[in-house]
């Protein structure tokens, strides 16, 4: 999977602000796909994830259960925001948008 890292501490952006962020940078790297679509996330500052109890399976795994999701169900970039403080795991839309 991709990273994109984005370090703008001195903005002091809240969860929603990065997810905006976030959703804004994934739509344009994804946009000859059809854009992205969120399939997971880590609030590190709330110790949230989603979907909600995903990495209570992978105690002592290296990769959390949150990317691990994203991983298996096609996603394709994370974005990083505040080295692990806010992290997005996006797929392309157009992966997921069945053919007539």
């Amino acid at each position: 999977m991709k990273t994109l890292h984005l370090d703008a501490d001195e903005l002091a952006l809240n969860f929603e602000q990065c997810l905006k962020l976030a959703n804004a940078a994934a739509d344009h790297l994804l946009a000859k796909q059809g854009g992205a679509m969120l399939l997971s996330f880590w609030d590190d500052e709330r110790g949230l994830e989603s979907p909600h109890g995903v990495s209570e399976c992978h105690f002592q795994c290296p990769i959390p259960g949150w990317q691990d999701y994203a991983a298996n169900r096609g996603g394709s970039l994370m974005v990083n925001y505040g080295r692990g403080r806010y992290v997005f795991c996006y797929r392309p839309l157009a992966d997921h948008i069945q053919a007539d």
